[in-house]
């Protein structure tokens, strides 16, 4: 029997709607934009750059959401979440719904996105900005036979009842299966993972209190509201969401 020097950490998972089930979570990779988030914006010629979150990043999309500690600028990215069933290399795109992709979900990538714009600048790694505790909430995830493979259908948030983002599923620059494949050329996808397919315009910042609602049609909606701030970064922020908001 193999021996542990430490406990193995309890395995990440997402619940299945509708059921006791929960999906075992591997990997988290998320796709920059891949919207248009203005209707001059030109077709983009290179597939959307990527990045990950640690599937602990993870945690159910309701309740109470953290307020992360070192932002003062916690943004909303709404966004369809698609869960790998059956992994690959190379994978054809004509064959990524119907052989490897098990679900999906509507999930929240959330970013420090000061800390982002520090990492542009000085061209550090996202990872700050990205890949916090509790920066990836996500609603149970729908099998894809149930829900069939949706490529149309409204993806929307609203924070304190007034909508920031609303989009189709069609205006996806880059739809599911492509960008599959593109991740499989650069890493062989395993089952268990899961892929945030980038975000529409409309994207702002979040502040202790706010309730956030949003979802994808036919897949699912949640409701969440912002927690305090951490520790001693609670007077700083105050006083900016004062200066910023009239």
């Amino acid at each position: 029997m193999t021996h542990f020097i430490l406990p193995p950490p309890a395995p990440a998972a997402l619940r299945v709607a509708g059921s006791a089930a929960l999906f075992p979570v591997a990997r988290v990779f998320c796709i920059g934009r891949n919207y248009r988030w203005s209707a001059d914006e030109a077709a983009p010629a290179a597939m959307p750059a990527w990045f990950m979150k640690p599937a602990s990043a993870l945690m159910a999309a309701h309740g109470e959401l953290p307020y992360p500690p070192g932002t003062q600028d916690l943004c909303h990215e709404i966004e369809l979440v698609v869960a790998i069933g059956r992994g690959g290399r190379d994978i054809d795109p004509a064959r990524v719904c119907e052989e490897h992709v098990w679900g999906y979900a509507a999930g929240l990538d959330l970013t420090r996105r000061d800390l982002q714009q520090q990492a542009k600048r000085s061209g550090g790694p996202w990872e700050p900005a990205k890949a916090f505790d509790h920066s990836a909430p996500c609603t149970p995830l729908v099998p894809a036979s149930a829900c069939g493979h949706p490529g149309h259908g409204a993806i929307w948030l609203e924070v304190n009842g007034l909508p920031r983002q609303r989009a189709d599923l069609c205006a996806l620059l880059w739809p599911v299966p492509q960008l599959l494949a593109m991740l499989s050329r650069s890493v062989t996808l395993l089952p268990g993972d899961l892929v945030f397919t980038g975000t529409p315009a409309g994207v702002g910042a979040l502040w202790p209190g706010d309730v956030v609602t949003g979802g994808v049609a036919g897949i699912g909606e949640f409701s969440m509201t912002v927690g305090a701030v951490p520790g001693p970064a609670r007077r700083d922020l105050s006083s900016t969401h004062q200066e910023l908001v009239p």
